[in-house]
């Protein structure tokens, strides 16, 4: 639970799913550990809590990072990959609003100082700035995939025709053609 001595209140929240929620709480356990003034809320949801429970991740939380639920609005992670664009568009449609009642009830509270959200809840920047919370937008995958998708309007196109430049132009990435690296 978040101690009453805490200074400074973080909301995170992370994209339900493996790839997201473990390195947003890891980042969650960082500003406890860096500051004793913080106290964090992890924004899940009920699925996604039990989940956690069972493997013993509230328990293994800092004071000061706790968890809070909102209703399962999204398929189950059992699920999803039967009808991943189905959880996709879920995620982005019905979660937002679940996350904004929670963000309500905490102000009533304590306003939160800031907002740590997933980059893929694109919501969760309106969320923020409609309560007048800073939001800080958090990647959790791999820098490389960032870095992949930046230049996404570089990569060839799906014909496989890569023109007279090719894709060398991509430091340290492997050349499709050649099979070597540009260092």
């Amino acid at each position: 639970m978040a101690t009453a001595a805490a200074a400074r209140h973080v909301v995170a929240v992370p994209y339900p799913g493996r790839g997201h929620i473990n390195p947003m709480l890891v980042v969650c356990r960082l500003l406890a550990a860096a500051d004793a003034a913080i106290s964090v809320t992890v924004v899940v949801t009920e699925e996604w809590h039990a989940l956690l429970a069972a493997a013993g991740v509230p328990d293994a939380l800092p004071d000061r990072v706790r968890l809070a639920t909102i209703p399962n609005v999204i398929p189950f992670e059992r699920n999803r990959g039967a009808d991943f664009a189905g959880f996709v568009e879920a995620v982005l449609v019905k979660m937002g609003e679940p996350v904004e009642r929670l963000l309500d009830r905490l102000m009533l509270e304590r306003k939160p100082d800031a907002i740590v959200a997933d980059t893929f809840l694109t919501w969760g920047v309106a969320a923020g700035a409609a309560r007048g919370i800073p939001v800080c937008s958090l990647w959790t995958q791999p820098a490389t995939f960032f870095l992949a998708l930046w230049h996404l309007d570089r990569w060839p196109p799906a014909d496989g025709d890569q023109g007279e430049e090719g894709i060398g132009y991509f430091p340290f990435f492997w050349y499709t053609t050649e099979w070597w690296i540009k260092i």
